[in-house]
């Protein structure tokens, strides 16, 4: 293809990209297939790759940047982004309209209403139609550039459907499900959670890395107009209308009201069923609708007077601390939780709430007997807002975080830049079962069919204290457990046994250490290729390696230091689990040296590849055809005629389970079909 035609190609799928970018993100209204929508992407990115001189700015390909940026850059609003008064109930609600007719001297005039959306308030600047800025709020003079973390947004047109100069202000939000899935990421790497989705907004727009934002599924809403050339309104209804038009996201709740009564009755219903929307609302905004009515009333030194935020109640309610008790999570964090004296909170009983950490209870400085504030944080959580200290009578109890665990009474620590206590020792039983799940999990030691069902059987058993426990399991100890029968304990066993093998990094992520994910672990075996290398190493020597920083190498260096986790790690080494980075080689390893195999069917555990490696790494040769010189048939689901081949040549079938037995147990084989 010629430079001219890839440039018409090029121009023509940018915009059937961009329309349907608008059908999805804007009218909420796709009119093509998410494959069809990915092929177009594909071919676009096709194209740029041959002829790279095409790419630009407003390409729907450069919505993610490379580079991380050093830092973020200062920007100066073209007209000053300023805040709303707040009314906090109906009557200055009322208070609001009154005003509004003794300054205009109207007594009927329409109102716009708008949900509250509690998120980061930004300005977009576009020139010709094209994003050239994208910056925070700021102090509401000057904010900061946040431009390469906004073109990630993909409900923001990097070119707009008309040439048009101006700056749309809107709030950036994480919707709730992504919220969620946010903080679960963050439990399974053992990273502290976000807030609220309004926290996990505002922390992934001011990342410098744009990859980061991009993979937090933020989302913007534009609820007005800084400036604009070209065009004149009316209304800011009509305004909006047309930030629409030209492809900008605009909330499809905004509605336009006479009456203030019936805003009230808006105002109450949202608040009654803002938990019905995907994302977080806090209130509703109310405007002046005339253009013409806003530039006449004008602003405050601090607000516009044509406006107001309507913000929702959070429900408080009075009770009494009757005691603090220390919750131990899964990762080892000593959680103080101040047990209430029952009180219903927005609908619910509350009996308990959070006191987060030891810096937050000597904050709120809570004492036991304490009357206090609660009420659920997002209309979910309970949280104690603060102390009564007027109603403190003198028997009040001052309360300190212990010095040792809860539940094992290991001594816990606080690791640097954390405010958390927390246990790190590997036998702690609270943590047990969940660290067994973890072990046994594919990234780590890839234990089939070990979850949290039957690790909590093991657990409650008292068969499993530590995970180097499952490695002294015998079949005994499991046949009487529910749910496991013969063939469940059998294959169970199998898979521990496997598992020795596993290399290095596969152990060390399984150990769970804190901050030490799957990429560190490998990290950490590849630089110290054995458990008793990282047992000696001093945090220093950690720090020369680039990828390894303070948090991690101290984390490291204290779990080498537990007495029970060296205990765990012997028990490991006893039981014969690799601890080096490259497992030893054993004999076994070519037992099955001049054996023919025949695959055929579909096997649960392995792929074709998977079976055909494991038997040739072992000796073994796999064709493709069954004869009178094939050793063994390897039979899965629907193994069709090879199968009924063998059997007409008594040629040895071997079933999935005992072809598992084969490659595990390490026995002998001989030819003539029998396995000694």
């Amino acid at each position: 293809m010629k430079l001219i035609e890839a440039k018409k190609r090029v121009e023509e799928l940018r915009e059937e990209i961009a329309k349907h970018d608008y059908y999805y993100y804007v009218q909420d209204s796709p009119v093509i297939s998410d494959r069809e929508y990915d092929l177009l992407r594909r071919k676009l990115e096709e194209l740029e790759k041959s002829f790279p001189e095409l790419i630009s700015p407003d390409s729907p390909t450069q919505r993610v940047g490379g580079k991380p940026l050093e830092a973020f850059n200062s920007v100066n609003h073209k007209t000053p982004m300023l805040s709303l008064d707040n009314a906090f109930n109906i009557n200055e609600l009322r208070d609001f309209a009154l005003r509004i007719k003794n300054l205009t001297g109207i007594t009927e005039m329409e109102y716009v209403v708008e949900p509250k959306i509690d998120g980061l308030a930004v300005s977009l600047l576009y020139e010709d139609g094209m994003l050239v800025r994208g910056a925070t709020r700021g102090d509401g003079h000057t904010g900061e550039d946040i431009t390469h973390n906004i073109k990630t947004i993909k409900s923001v047109p990097l070119k707009l459907r008309d040439r048009v100069t101006l700056e749309a202000r809107g709030e950036i939000y994480m919707p709730r499900e992504a919220f969620e899935q946010l903080n679960n990421k963050r439990v399974a790497e053992a990273l502290p959670l976000f807030a609220n989705p309004r926290n996990a907004a505002a922390g992934s727009v001011r990342q410098l890395d744009p990859r980061v934002a991009a993979a937090r599924q933020l989302d913007l809403f534009i609820f007005t107009m800084g400036s604009y050339e070209g065009y004149t309104f009316k209304t800011h209804f009509e305004a909006l209308e047309y930030l629409k038009k030209i492809g900008l996201r605009v909330n499809p709740h905004i509605n336009i009201y006479k009456y203030m009564e019936e805003i009230i009755e808006v105002c109450q219903e949202w608040s009654a069923r803002r938990q019905d929307l995907p994302y977080e609302i806090d209130g509703a905004v109310i405007k002046v609708n005339d253009l013409k009515l806003q530039e006449q009333l004008g602003f405050t030194s601090k607000s516009p007077r044509w406006a107001i935020a309507f913000k929702f109640a959070a429900e408080q309610v009075e009770t009494e601390v009757e005691d603090i008790m220390v919750s131990v999570g899964r990762t080892g964090t000593l959680t103080p939780i101040a047990l209430l004296k029952p009180v219903k909170v927005s609908g619910s009983v509350v009996k308990r709430a959070s006191l987060h950490n030891e810096d937050i209870l000597q904050e709120k400085e809570v004492k036991i007997g304490d009357r206090v504030i609660i009420h659920k944080a997002g209309d979910v959580i309970p949280e104690l807002v603060k102390v009564i200290k007027e109603k403190r009578e003198g028997q009040e109890k001052e309360f300190n975080m212990p010095e040792e665990c809860p539940a094992c009474k290991e001594n816990v620590v606080r690791l640097p830049g954390e405010v958390a206590l927390r246990c790190i020792n590997a036998t702690c039983p609270v943590q047990t079962y969940e660290r067994i799940v973890h072990f046994s999990s594919r990234g780590a030691m890839d234990i089939e069919g070990l979850g949290l069902a039957v690790a909590l059987q093991l657990w409650e058993n008292n068969l499993v204290r530590d995970v180097s426990d499952l490695y002294y399991l015998k079949r005994e100890d499991l046949i009487g457990l529910e749910r496991m029968g013969e063939k469940s304990v059998h294959n169970l066993l199998v898979s521990i046994e496997k598992s020795k093998n596993n290399p290095l990094n596969k152990l060390l992520y399984g150990l769970g250490l804190r901050f030490v994910g799957e990429k560190v672990s490998k990290i950490l075996a590849e630089n110290f290729p054995s458990i008793e290398k990282i047992m000696e190493a001093e945090t220093e020597e950690m720090l020369s390696i680039p990828e390894i920083g303070p948090r991690i190498a101290t984390s490291v260096y204290e779990f080498f230091r537990g007495k029970s986790n060296l205990k765990v790690i012997e028990k490991l080494k006893t039981a014969g689990v690799n601890v080096c980075m490259e497992p030893p080689k054993k004999e076994r390893d070519k037992t099955l040296e001049g054996l023919t195999f025949v695959l055929t069917g579909k096997m649960e555990r392995y792929s074709r590849d998977e079976a055909k490696e494991l038997i040739e790494s072992m000796g073994g040769r796999i064709t493709s055809s069954v004869s009178k010189n094939t050793d063994f048939v390897v039979a899965g689901e629907n193994s069709g005629s090879k199968h009924d081949q063998a059997i007409s040549l008594e040629v040895k079938i071997l079933d999935e389970k005992e072809f598992q037995e084969l490659v595990v147990s390490g026995q002998q084989v001989q030819k003539g079909n029998e396995v000694t």
